[in-house]
């Protein structure tokens, strides 16, 4: 069993530390790091930037020290001034705009949350998007919070043999160590809830999590008194086993309704991110049967209140139980909620034949606000989910869009952030999603910006060069392994990074398909390249782990003179120096399978250019001059020849990027290079941050699902 942490005794001085380092503010607040930088350097590097974990290991002596030392008091009352004015300020954003229209939270309820490195209890992008949405409901003072699972495995740790065979390694989550926190009664004890899962009883738990203003709740049922199976539900994330996923995704929808009410919170609206949460609006549809509503009547309560959002563009990611299967672990459930069996199945049925229930058909049909998340996603989901709404024209199907975002100070380098405040003014970062604003880029200099931008591919070439130490220190690499880990990199050298989930759709290996011409662009003597590739394959996803194992062969192979590396253990830690250090951003996924990406943006947030295929967000940036397109436009079709693409981008490759790069003007710099960099900052900031995204999420969904807006459409129509 896992005790939550306990709060440390401090020097009364400096006794606020604990809580500071217990709210994820801090994460994306500049005085806050530093004041933990400050306290010790040495233990903030070794715990990867954890404060938690942190002040449990500094020393004591160290503590006494720091709270009699000017500096650090000054830097300290600073950062809690800080944080107590943005955490009680009612000059928000939202106040302003809503004007008390929005009474209650809005509950979002996701499959998992990544807001930092400390609590591993995500994969990837869904993740992050969360995340970041928690983050800027912070920021612009909408109320808002997060339901999801306590992963107590966490997710993997990646390991990579000698001959590229991926490994992972689950290592059980430390709360003593995380910024996490056990929910309470009003009676002192460990706040409890129940629901039924087959033929048993679950007893479920809470986590809180607070993200500044917002509060992130996760259910667990590893608890005493559970059998076994029942114990092992939160464990891990996006298991395989399909009996298992159904369990979870009763205990996030239903369980994560009941927490919610358990604790008092009343949600104004009610946000479904993705079709694994949808089984929220089956219990509130059952709450509403229970207080003598009619099935229409609870069925169009629930739906005008429900936002939700697709993130998946093939018809394969949706999550589909056989109707059997399903059966047997809700039956319980649905005997008891005045729900029809019969009823219930079909609102997961795709079409009338189909034998399985499509989560994300459940989830469009009972929500009355609908998106992908971005512009191109949006036709494509339009078009998939035509069957739902066949007496309309694909276009008037009733999906939208709101193009996804990243929240920029999560993901924005501090010296990039330094330059900004330099040149775009002390409260850039309050109005940063004003494309005005972005035109004073041009404005710093690029001897400026052209440092900046080299000091990050330094500091990032150093932080793989001491994870590499670190795992061979510790065995998790083999000597023979130094040279794929990037022991040969160059500072000087264009630098490609290829970053995110490996999958057999996005083609890792798209750009070894001609290895000589490859070789030729990499080790030409005076315009090289060098390629960072990170990521991880799902643990049952055998094809993509096979692509690892051809990407670290490569990066084993002499020919390429070390200048192919790949990283292990790809988490949000690194992940920040390889947006922020690279010189472009690589993306090549066969067309209309990747629903928008956010990696790319976080990357031009730091000045590197993005060179993609014109798939998820890319068609509405792309402009001709802040980056590069690979292939003409954007695909009909999911029939694409993989050669021509490989060619497209080694042509740009050879007569664009590299050339560009290493051509300079009198002094010495790359200006024609720098902008595009410009170009690239200009024209992704204010257009695809997480601010402009959840304004739009305010203005075009939550305001629309409010109770005094509802005009929810009959049944018969959806």
């Amino acid at each position: 069993m896992i005790n939550g942490a306990q709060r440390l005794s401090l020097p009364q001085r400096i006794g606020r530390l604990d809580e500071l380092a217990h709210n994820l503010w801090w994460t994306w607040h500049p005085l806050a790091r530093e004041l933990f930088r400050k306290l010790d350097y040495a233990i903030w590097r070794k715990t990867s930037h954890n404060p938690v974990k942190q002040l449990r290991e500094v020393s004591p002596d160290r503590l006494i020290q720091a709270a009699s030392d000017p500096a650090f008091l000054s830097l300290y009352d600073a950062t809690m001034s800080a944080f107590d004015s943005e955490l009680s300020t009612d000059n928000t954003w939202c106040v302003s705009e809503c004007r008390g229209k929005i009474t209650g939270p809005v509950a979002l309820f996701s499959a998992e949350f990544a807001i930092h490195n400390s609590l591993p209890i995500y994969a990837g992008g869904l993740g992050i998007l969360a995340g970041d949405i928690c983050k800027e409901a912070s920021d612009i003072g909408l109320p808002l919070v997060g339901v999801g699972l306590m992963y107590f495995r966490g997710y993997f740790c990646q390991r990579i043999s000698a001959e590229g065979y991926q490994t992972e390694i689950y290592l059980p989550v430390n709360l003593e160590e995380a910024p996490i926190e056990p929910v309470f009664g009003s009676d002192g004890r460990r706040l409890m809830i129940e629901m039924s899962l087959d033929n048993l009883t679950a007893l479920v738990s809470a986590w809180r999590i607070m993200v500044g203003r917002t509060t992130i709740y996760l259910l667990d049922t590893n608890i005493e008194g559970n059998p076994g199976e029942i114990s092992q539900l939160s464990a891990q994330l996006y298991t395989s086993d399909q009996g298992m996923r159904i369990q979870q995704e009763m205990l996030l929808g239903i369980g994560g309704v009941r927490l919610l009410r358990a604790l008092g919170i009343k949600p104004a609206v009610w946000h479904a991110n993705e079709g694994h949460t949808a089984f929220m609006m089956l219990e509130r549809i059952r709450e509403e049967l229970e207080k003598g509503a009619s099935y229409e009547e609870a069925s169009a309560r629930v739906r005008a209140s429900t936002v939700f959002t697709t993130h998946t563009p093939v018809p394969a990611g949706h999550d589909a139980f056989p109707i059997h299967l399903l059966q047997k672990y809700i039956h319980r459930y649905l005997d008891g909620s005045g729900i029809n069996g019969d009823t219930f199945m079909e609102l997961g049925r795709a079409n009338g034949w189909d034998q399985h229930f499509n989560m994300t058909a459940f989830a469009l049909k009972t929500a009355e606000q609908r998106n992908g998340v971005s512009k191109l996603h949006g036709m494509v989901s339009r078009r998939m989910w035509h069957v739902l709404w066949p007496q309309v024209k694909e276009e008037e199907v009733p999906i939208s869009h709101i193009t996804n975002g990243v929240h920029v100070p999560t993901w924005l380098a501090p010296e990039m952030q330094e330059l900004y405040e330099t040149y775009l003014g002390k409260d850039w970062l309050d109005r940063h999603d004003d494309p005005e604003l972005w035109k004073k880029v041009e404005s710093i200099p690029d001897k400026e910006l052209w440092h900046v931008r080299q000091a990050l591919k330094r500091k990032l070439l150093t932080t793989m060069a001491d994870r590499a130490r670190d795992a061979l220190t510790e065995g998790n690499m083999a000597l023979n392994q130094v040279l794929a880990a990037g022991a040969l990199l160059d500072a000087d050298v264009l630098t490609i990074g290829f970053v995110r989930r490996f999958a057999e759709y996005k083609r890792p290996a798209m750009i070894f398909q001609d290895i000589e011409r490859l070789k030729r662009l990499i080790n030409n003597p005076w315009k090289p390249v060098q390629i960072i590739f990170a990521g991880k394959s799902h643990p049952a996803d055998g094809a993509s782990k096979y692509l690892i194992q051809q990407v670290y062969a490569l990066a084993r192979d002499s020919g390429f003179q070390g200048r192919i590396a790949f990283v292990a253990d790809y988490d949000m830690h690194i992940s920040h120096f390889l947006v922020q250090g690279v010189d472009v951003w690589l993306n090549n996924p066969r067309r209309l399978q990747e629903a928008c990406g956010t990696s790319g943006m976080k990357a031009s947030v730091n000045g590197v250019p993005h060179l993609s295929i014109l798939d998820g967000w890319w068609p509405e940036a792309y402009n001709g001059v802040n980056g590069w397109a690979i292939g003409t436009s954007p695909g009909k079709s999911f029939d694409e020849n993989e050669t021509e693409d490989a060619d497209s981008l080694y042509r740009l490759l050879e007569e664009k990027v590299v050339p560009l790069y290493y051509e300079r003007d009198a002094n010495g710099l790359p200006s024609g290079w720098l902008t595009v960099v410009k170009e690239a900052i200009r024209s992704v900031v204010p257009a695809f941050s997480s601010r402009r995204m959840l304004k739009e999420y305010t203005r075009q969904m939550y305001i629309k699902a409010l109770p005094q807006t509802n005009s929810p459409t009959p049944l018969t129509q959806q």
